[in-house]
């Protein structure tokens, strides 16, 4: 067993290090710096080796802490009428749920497990069993301190805040051990990082129930959530049995990680193909328009259904839940005083919202799969002033794309603040609509900036820049660390509008000054 562990965190820390490796020579101030035999040299190996085993033990920890510190703590801090122990059970509880069968470990086909049991033949029920048995102890490692931290500041008993590991460790276990019996029974494999619709109905119940319950004015007592955590203990020591004398693990993770190549980024041919069956081919699509203007017309109507059709579902989401929170208004109008005192100091947090839902990425990656990545061939596409020329034009478009949940939202947060009792500045209302667009506005220029400034797709559509990587990650926890800004709608606001104006202004500057050098395929 210890041999198994051993040679399966080699294979992790192999492939951890010569991704950092490679991380470090794509960004633009340190690859200088660097020899051009970077893979041969010793001391960077070793620091890339020191690297790894650090962000192996941070990795224990710091997920647990920041899913605790945002999705319970910093989401119960808006429920403050409300019992506090019974509020951090209940989200715990149904976000528990969602993670037994989005994070099991046992059905998410990673690299290691296809080297290991794929390529180097190695005993796959051994090597599974010990790996899920290793991350199983990290969930219970990582989460036994923060329960006791936060639990015992949101009042919760200690004995159950020493349980709670457990209780969300035996939830991932039953699940896994269903999902094994259903392959048994059916043949079908689980596999976490391809969710079936109905999954994604129940995370979006489960959500719903997470937090809405609570904005309703209801949670489950103490009693209850305590109860289902005992619950899910049981059930994990019933689901062991399963997990540990099933003998197909062979046959199940090779049809698991039958997708998985030595050469491929899977995630990036599959999202190629899937980008490839929603292009429209139809041939009445045509323009009026010349030049640049042409080709970005034919793009937008050939790929309609990836950027216009997403932004409009996404929109018709918001609009249910704006409305759906009026009538809540309408027919518990006690909880008025508390909704309007929320919108009224919460406007950072729809930060995070704008950011989950803006179409950038999928914007870029579709302008690469399907335009760029033929077109950055020609030197002329390369020239500055033809550059500026299209990101302006493609900035547009993406804006208008973006606007459309934005309008909705904005105006629906105007609506809610209205219907709970209003503000005495009328200037809010506008300003709450305008800062929703100019949040809308920055995730537009800054994704499209990003991508003509780091370009981060080679000839195969594998993303293979690292400092794009950074960029993207600094961007999410940057809006992390808003959420937990509460500030007035009119000083938040109009700190937003001023930002993204100026942010523009520099975005189309360094656009034009440095993207003829970095606007181009990577090797």
């Amino acid at each position: 067993m210890n041999k198994t562990l051993k040679i399966s965190f080699s294979l992790r820390n192999t492939y951890r290090v010569n991704a950092i490796l490679y991380s470090l020579k794509q960004i633009p101030l340190i690859r200088k710096l660097l020899p051009d035999m970077l893979y041969q040299a010793e001391e960077l190996k070793l620091l890339a080796n020191v690297l790894s085993v650090l962000w192996e033990i941070v990795s224990i920890f710091l997920g647990k802490l920041l899913y605790l510190l945002l999705m319970v703590n910093g989401a119960g801090l808006l429920y403050k009428r409300l019992p506090e122990e019974a509020v951090f059970l209940h989200i715990l509880l149904f976000l528990t749920m969602i993670g037994s069968f989005t994070n099991t470990s046992l059905f998410n086909p990673t690299k290691d497990k296809y080297y290991g049991i794929i390529l180097m033949r190695m005993d796959a029920r051994k090597y599974t069993l010990v790996n899920y048995t290793y991350t199983m102890l990290k969930v219970v490692m990582g989460f036994l301190p923060f329960t006791i931290l936060f639990g015992k500041a949101w009042e919760v008993p200690l004995w159950l805040c020493l349980l709670l590991p457990f209780s969300i460790m035996g939830s991932k276990i039953f699940v896994s051990s269903i999902a094994l019996w259903n392959y048994e029974k059916k043949g079908d494999v689980y596999n976490e990082n391809r969710l079936k619709k109905y999954a994604w109905i129940g995370i979006f119940l489960l959500l719903g129930a997470a937090y809405g319950l609570p904005a309703a004015g209801f949670v489950f007592p103490q009693l209850v959530s305590g109860g289902v955590f005992l619950a899910f203990i049981a059930a994990g020591v019933s689901g062991i049995r399963k997990i540990y004398f099933f003998n197909s693990y062979r046959e199940m993770n090779k049809e698991l990680l039958s997708h998985i190549t030595n050469q491929t980024d899977t995630s990036a041919q599959t999202a190629k193909a899937a980008n490839e069956k929603k292009i429209s081919a139809d041939i009445p699509i045509t323009s009026r328009r010349k030049g640049f203007q042409y080709l970005n017309e034919l793009f937008i109507k050939r790929h309609r259904a990836i950027l216009w059709n997403s932004a409009q579902k996404i929109a018709g989401v918001c609009a249910v839940i704006i409305c759906g929170v009026l009538l809540i208004l309408y027919f518990k109008p006690n909880i008025k005083p508390e909704v309007n005192k929320i919108v009224m100091n919460t406007l950072p947090y729809f930060t995070f919202i704008m950011y989950a839902i803006n179409r950038g990425t999928s914007f870029t990656q579709a302008l690469f799969m399907n335009c760029d990545h033929s077109l950055l061939t020609y030197s002329f596409y390369k020239q500055p002033g033809f550059i500026l020329k299209l990101f302006q034009i493609r900035l547009f478009e993406i804006m208008k794309i973006n606007a459309v949940p934005a309008v909705i939202i904005g105006a629906g947060l105007s609506l809610i603040l209205f219907a709970s009792g209003g503000t005495d500045n009328p200037a809010d209302y506008v300003i709450l609509i305008t800062a929703i667009l100019g949040m809308s506005l920055f995730f537009s220029v800054h994704y499209l900036t990003v991508y003509y400034l780091l370009q981060p797709y080679n000839a195969g559509t594998e993303l293979k820049s690292g400092m794009y990587k950074v960029v993207m990650c600094i961007t999410y926890f940057c809006c992390l660390f808003l959420m937990q800004l509460r500030m007035p709608i009119p000083i938040f606001g109009v700190m937003m509008i001023v930002f993204c104006v100026v942010y523009s202004i520099a975005a189309c500057v360094l656009v034009y000054r440095f993207a003829p050098e970095t606007f181009k395929i990577r090797v």
